[in-house]
């Protein structure tokens, strides 16, 4: 099983393309400067994740686009197996990408900027019930958050005063920066994922 996430940036052509970089050097570190990941169309990307780091992926990629404010980013991840694999993921197919796409669909209708889909309809009712509620927060999240939010990720076994000399911002302004974006509950919600997806996996 693999995981695609299949996105665009929201009202791309109003704002100016300081998101471009950002998405680019996002999808870099994701896939481990590997050639898993794919621009197109000028405002939609598609990349190649372990099932395992869904969320995780999905928040790391809101918040380095969210610092380019007012630039949001819709997201559909599909999780499933891989019929033909291409050396362009837009070229490849399977119900990994066939999934991703339904979830990307899914969306407007939704009225939701990122929903999962799998062949398992109980696992994704309950999970996108958590990210609609972890969404309240990352929707939400100002530059100053999704900065904190970013780097947090980017530096996990790093704590606060080491976070704080990396931004160069105080100790207590990182604290409440990641408090505000909600961001120990945002990990809760990926362990329990984690632990949800791994059970399916192994099946």
């Amino acid at each position: 099983m693999i995981c695609i996430i299949t996105g665009d940036i929201v009202g791309s052509r109003k704002i100016k393309d300081s998101w471009l970089l950002s998405l680019k050097n996002a999808l870099k570190v994701i896939s481990g400067h590997n050639s898993k990941w794919e621009i197109y169309r000028g405002d939609s990307f598609q990349v190649e994740v372990e099932p395992e780091n869904a969320i995780r992926t999905a928040a790391y990629l809101k918040a380095c686009i969210r610092i380019n404010k007012p630039a949001d980013v819709r997201m559909g991840i599909g999780i499933g197996e891989v019929k033909s694999k291409r050396k362009k993921l837009s070229e490849s197919s399977g119900d990994a990408f066939i999934n991703s796409g339904a979830a990307f669909d899914s969306l407007k209708q939704a009225k939701v900027n990122l929903a999962i889909k799998t062949d398992y309809p109980e696992f994704d009712e309950e999970i996108n019930v958590l990210i609609k509620l972890s969404l309240v927060a990352m929707d939400s999240w100002g530059v100053v958050a999704a900065e904190m939010v970013k780097l947090a990720l980017e530096n996990e076994n790093v704590v606060q005063s080491e976070l704080a000399a990396i931004s160069g911002r105080t100790q207590s302004s990182v604290s409440e920066a990641l408090k505000r974006a909600h961001y120990s509950e945002i990990l809760e919600m990926d362990k329990l994922y984690r632990r949800k997806i791994n059970q399916i996996i192994s099946k």
